[in-house]
């Protein structure tokens, strides 16, 4: 009796039908070139604009209110910046 042709998966996953690309990790001691150390800063300088820290709100709309506003004053500031 011959086994199926098909390779045991467990059932939590699903079997992958393509591989698109890989990704072939630096040899160790490598440093990153310009350009992925660009990108690296570009990474570490975003800014949420939200305050940092934990907050414990009565309702959900005290939440979204604050989201609201800070999300707004992020955007007024990012506005008067191009301006």
């Amino acid at each position: 009796m011959s086994g199926p042709s098909k390779p045991w998966i467990p059932a939590d996953q699903q079997p992958i039908r393509r591989v698109v690309g890989k990704r072939v990790a630096p040899p160790p001691g490598t440093l990153p070139s310009a350009t992925v150390r660009a990108a690296m800063d570009a990474n570490a300088g975003y800014r949420t604009r939200a305050p940092k820290g934990l907050f414990f709100y009565e309702s959900h709309e005290q939440m979204a209110r604050d989201r609201e506003r800070w999300a707004v004053e992020a955007i007024v500031q990012k506005q008067s910046e191009r301006a």
